[in-house]
């Protein structure tokens, strides 16, 4: 009688479709119920595999490897059939992580990977199979009444699985089970063949079930009471203690003792922590490491030859320096059997910048590296800067090189797929990420499948604050009102406890931004493989901490968008400079002491400049005055929570402009030999590198040892401290440094190093913030024109830049079918034409086809001409529309008014030429077409009347996101200011109301805590913005006038905003310009002249103001002739609503010059 069980089947949250089992959780609870092993069988993956290896056997427990697979039904493809491998030893691992590879890669149908027999028979050896119980294919046919094609079903796995097949029985409490237990048994006996207990575990505690039901509908987006769901688990699949199975199989005791016995079978070590290096071809004859040392100095060589000058008397030293440190880094990385990861990493850089592909400087502590610099992986000279190279290898601690490489966005993928030519399709692949349910999302899921309302869901995800790493238990501490909001309503309540345990569960997987791995063989000897529905997309199962542990080396191909921004520019810049007859310009030679690049900077003028273009930074950026790339350097460190709260951010701004004297590090304890380490940051210890050379300096640490104290100190554990801070006061006394100087040091030091930021990385990318700001001082049409292009799709962003265009008084030109082109470019006259790929409702096709069109016959001369000459199946009715709305066919001799009634004539003629010409016919009707050209093409809508200011705008707000001829506020600003005296710009903050008038451009509503609805608006006069807040009353009146693009007069309080730093408003009344031109007015002034009287002018007057009579403004007519001039007040009846349609009915009547509002 056995004492014990083990169960072999569990699936935990990496099953993605199902399961709730937390790895750690479920290691600890075996452990707790005594049980000597377990298994961990994932549907269809294994990638909690090396999470599950190392938990387990920390524990003390025996991990037992396998997978749930699906297998093919050939009579019922869409209901596969289950079975389980286990993993029997390390043969039987390789086998099953090829099954379930071949299975992503081969064989996805119906969004599941499904395993063909034929792949698991050339792959047997040392696995065990389980049948699926009754998913499996022998209990179906016993289910199904065909105890013959069963038995023939349970032989064909006896071959495939010599004395490793057993029959799984079960008993969960689900439809089935027992009928299917008791005729396996039967089939078992007749067959002699094992029989084994699963529990198909898929959550730990019985309670569990709720939640994982919700999990399961979350997937497959069902309510948890769809009377059409699939319920296919029941509330018993919880990790049963072994008495428990024990009880549950006293009638069958074999099927338990099986498990001990399988568990017993299985034994498989996977190796953990090596690191298995691909190999890159050498030229014959030499070693690795001889081929390493000659391209470091060959690549040194070249590198120096640039940068120092032979007749500098200091030249010897200087390349002594250089030298000494490339062959301490050549011994340490050879000592540490890395240079064939340097090698790697430098042949696809180069390949990349070979092959157009622009490349970042470096980034990460890979820059602090000369023979990376030498191997032009990076761009910045370590030495120069002070940059370390123990901060990148210790040689102290063994741990992979890491360099993230920077590509250009476009040309990344080109890089990986020729690191896939070079080192063999199955030998490269990219990683995988989990995506996992987070708070917000995770609140709204839950109230989805539980069927309750969405304004609740809504309303409780929005009480979640939104920042990073936000955790339901952070937002109940942090937000009062959101736990009250819970104590009142039951019901979301209900969610949230449900949310609690589903929160930061693993729901999908995906692909790492960068990181691909390379391996010395093929991918599936380390890692199974995974892949999206149509086979495309590989990663490996294990995300990027556990493909390292697998053993398999990782290289961070990152794409920077800034890079494409930059290459952009220069496309546009190089071929202007060669018409000057000047040579390219290469962004790697300009100088790095710009003074209008840092003229520039000290305005904070760094919108589109890359990092620098936060509201914040640019704060920052004011208040330092930076004027050198080191300073730059240092903004980048200085710009983060810890430095701005603690203070180091006014010492280094004052002891910059002198207001505090220069101290290293601090007033009270100097030591001068810390002077050459913290001068460049004025004494303020801002870098991790400064840390680490503190030790060095003070108490002679080697720099190896030095990093290990920096980590020390970021991880803050007091025990090891205390250690280290010993070591650092021996050192100290070995120098003859006084120990209370040193142990005040020591724990200043200690302070700062939690905020230091690791200098090499700043510095690259302080490198690349230089080249943007750089192009924008001195190339500002082609920077821009670049940027725009970078995010023309998102259009707050293009909004935000053209404002950045118009201030830097750079001309921006609408559109134009003859001359832009799909990006934003810029033009002869080095103004910024708007790229046709940024107008709304126009796709890649119909772009595509006008360029074409033009490409045969220079711009084009009409709309009749356009559609004649472009391929009309790719430009629709809609596309033209959105075209002439943008502005884009101003150029095509008459007005949009006039174009957009000519659509219908222009491709009904298009039409009938391209079929003349179809059947050949050149009769005189085509000449006559052609002959027309000397005509007007245009005089059928010659009497069309050209759209009012606001249509032509409203056009262009539609399609290009903003309005670019104009602002619906120029049009009413000069009559505004008659009743409001001052523009947004010029706002105090005053106790007494205050009216504002401007553009609604932003509107979004909240709800309160007492249930009300609140509401925020963002005004715009182009002379600024202001946000005004209306409370419920408020709103609920003024609801309609609150829409986006209708200008409006607001009267309220005026105030400052704390948070943002502007003024803000809190709104009291609000009125649309018609009322306030009535309650402003004196009323509507008409200037007639007698000769105007012809024709019923007085007829046509009478019928325009007719539909606008109301108890509004009065109207009155200044008559003038020759003799003598009166004026005509009409009557009470006549008073009219002052609207904008009116007003313009009546200057089309008699002149814009006769029709005014008259204030006092």
């Amino acid at each position: 009688m056995s004492q014990t069980f083990v169960h072999l089947r569990v699936h935990s949250e990496y099953s993605m479709v199902d399961g709730l089992v937390r790895v750690k959780p479920l290691v600890n609870r075996v452990v707790e119920l005594g049980m000597p092993a377990v298994g961990l069988t994932e549907q269809s993956n294994m990638c909690s595999l090396v999470r599950f290896y190392k938990a387990t056997t920390a524990a003390g427990v025996k991990p037992i490897i396998g997978a749930d697979l699906w297998l093919e039904n050939p009579d019922e493809p869409e209901s596969p059939f289950r079975l389980t491998l286990l993993a029997r030893d390390n043969k039987g691992y390789l086998n099953l992580t090829e099954i379930i590879s071949v299975g992503y890669t081969k064989g996805q149908h119906h969004g599941k990977p499904i395993i063909q027999r034929k792949w698991l028979e050339g792959r047997t050896d040392g696995l065990i199979a389980m049948s699926g119980a009754k998913m499996g294919d022998v209990c179906k046919a016993l289910l199904s009444g065909k105890p013959e094609l069963a038995r023939e079903r349970a032989e064909y796995w006896m071959r495939l699985y010599p004395e490793s097949y057993y029959l799984e029985i079960q008993r969960t409490g689900r439809p089935g089970d027992e009928d299917s237990l008791h005729m396996s048994v039967e089939l078992a006996q007749s067959l002699g063949l094992p029989v084994v207990a699963t529990n198909d575990v898929h959550f730990l505690e019985a309670d569990d079930f709720e939640a994982h039901e919700a999990r399961v509908c979350i997937g497959e987006s069902r309510a948890l009471d769809d009377p059409r769901r699939d319920r296919r688990f029941s509330d018993q699949q919880y990790l049963r203690s072994a008495e428990e199975m024990i009880e549950l199989f006293s009638d069958i005791p074999e099927a338990v003792e099986n498990t001990v016995e399988i568990a017993r079978r299985c034994s498989v070590t996977v190796r953990m922590g090596e690191y298995f290096l691909p190999n890159y071809p050498i030229p014959d004859g030499m070693t690795m490491d001889e081929y390493f040392r000659k391209v470091s100095e060959d690549g040194l060589e070249d590198r120096l030859a640039k940068t120092l000058s032979k007749d500098d008397p200091e030249y010897d030293s200087k390349r002594e320096a250089y030298y000494k440190r490339l062959n301490f880094e050549l011994d340490i990385i050879i000592q540490m059997g890395f240079p064939g990861y340097f090698l790697i990493v430098m042949d696809f850089i180069k390949w990349a910048k070979q092959n157009g592909v622009p490349v970042g400087p470096g980034r990460g502590s890979g820059a602090g590296s000369l023979v990376a610099y030498a191997q032009l992986i990076t761009d910045l000279d370590p030495l120069e800067y002070d940059l370390l190279f123990e901060r990148f290898l210790n040689p102290e601690r063994v741990s992979m090189p890491d360099f993230d490489v920077d590509f250009c966005m476009e040309g990344r993928d080109r890089v990986i797929a020729y690191v896939a030519e070079k080192y063999g399709r199955e030998a490269v692949s990219q990683i995988i990420t989990f995506g996992t349910m987070a708070g917000k999302a995770v609140v709204r899921d839950v109230a989805r499948v539980q069927g309750k309302s969405y304004g609740l869901a809504d309303k409780l995800s929005k009480m979640i604050p939104f920042e990073v790493g936000m955790t339901l238990s952070k937002a109940i501490e942090q937000e009062p009102a959101l736990k009250e909001f819970l104590e009142q309503d039951e019901e979301a309540q209900e969610i949230w406890e449900m949310a609690l345990k589903l929160e930061g569960v693993c729901r999908n997987a995906g692909k790492h931004a960068g990181g691909v791995v390379i391996a010395p063989t093929k991918i599936t000897d380390f890692s199974p493989l995974y892949c999206d529905d149509d086979g495309g997309s590989l990663v490996t199962q294990f995300d990027k901490n556990d493909v390292e542990e697998a053993g398999l080396v990782k290289f961070d191909f990152l794409g920077l968008r800034t890079l494409t921004i930059i290459d952009w520019a220069l496309k546009m810049i190089n071929p202007r400079r060669e018409v000057r007859g000047l040579a390219p310009l290469d962004i790697n030679e300009i100088p790095l002491d710009d003074p209008a690049s840092f003229v520039m900077l000290k305005k904070a003028e760094t919108t589109a400049v890359f990092q620098l273009e936060s509201r914040g930074m640019k704060d920052l950026i004011r208040r330092l005055q930076p004027d050198s790339l080191e300073d730059m350097i240092a903004l980048v460190a200085l710009f983060r929570p810890g430095p701005l709260q603690s203070g180091m951010v006014d010492d280094f701004i004052d002891r910059k402009h002198g207001k505090q004297p220069l101290s290293y590090p601090h007033p009270d304890y100097q030591y001068e030999g810390l002077k050459p380490v913290l001068e460049p940051t004025y004494g303020v210890i801002l870098y991790q590198e400064q840390v680490m050379q503190i030790a060095q300096v003070m108490a002679g640490y080697t720099l190896g040892g030095a990093d290990m104290l920096r980590r020390a100190m970021g991880k803050k554990k007091p025990e090891e401290m205390a250690k280290q801070k010993q070591f650092f006061l021996d050192g100290c006394e070995n120098n003859g440094i006084n120990k209370t100087l040193a142990e005040n040091i020591f724990d200043l030091v200690e302070k700062f190093a939690g905020y230091g930021f690791n200098k090499s990385h700043s510095a690259a990318y302080a490198l690349v913030s230089y080249q943007t700001l750089w192009l924008k001082a001195h190339y500002t049409a082609e920077f821009m024109a670049a940027v725009l292009t970078a995010d023309m799709q998102n259009t707050d962003k293009v909004v935000t830049l053209v404002e950045e265009c118009r201030s830097l008084k750079l001309d921006l030109v609408l559109p134009d079918v003859s001359r832009s082109e799909y990006t934003f470019t810029v033009n002869d006259e080095g103004q910024v034409v708007y790229g046709l790929g940024a107008i709304k409702g126009l796709g890649e096709g119909p772009i595509q086809a006008i360029v074409e069109g033009r490409a045969s016959g220079g711009p084009y001369k009409d709309i009749f001409d356009f559609c004649r000459r472009v391929d009309l199946k790719k430009i629709n009715k809609r596309a033209m529309e959105a075209l002439i709305r943008s502005g884009a066919m101003d150029k095509l001799g008459a007005g949009r008014a006039q174009l957009m009634a000519s659509i219908p004539k222009a491709v009904q003629q298009a039409d009938q030429q391209s079929r003349n010409e179809s059947v050949g016919m050149m009769d005189m009707f085509g000449e006559m077409l052609e002959a027309g050209d000397d005509g007007d093409p245009y005089a059928d809508v010659a009497d069309v009347r050209e759209w009012p200011e606001k249509q032509r705008l409203k056009g262009e707000k539609d399609t290009l996101g903003l309005y670019l001829t104009g602002h619906p506020f120029d049009e009413y600003e000069r009559e505004v200011r008659r009743f409001v005296r001052s523009s947004i710009a010029d706002l105090k903050p005053n106790r007494s109301p205050q009216r504002v008038a401007g553009l609604v451009v932003a509107q979004r509503t909240m709800k309160t805590r007492t249930g009300s609805t609140m509401c925020f608006i963002t005004l715009d006069d182009r002379s600024a913005r202001i946000e005004a807040t209306l409370f419920s009353e408020a709103f609920f009146e003024n609801r309609e006038l609150l829409q986006s693009d209708q200008v409006i007069v607001v009267e309220g309080q005026v105030s400052h905003d704390d948070y943002s730093g502007q003024m803000k408003m809190r709104v009291s009344s609000v009125m649309d310009v018609p009322s306030a031109r009535k309650q402003f007015s004196k009323g509507l002034k008409l200037n007639l002249h007698a000769d105007q009287l012809q024709n019923g002018l007085l007829d046509k007057i009478d019928s325009t103001l007719r539909p606008f009579r109301c108890e509004g403004s009065p109207v009155w007519i200044e008559y003038s002739s020759p003799d003598a001039s009166t004026r005509i007040e009409l009557g009470e009846a006549w008073r009219v609503q002052p609207e904008d349609n009116l007003l313009l009915e009546l200057r089309y009547l008699v002149g814009d010059q006769c029709v005014e509002l008259v204030y006092d």
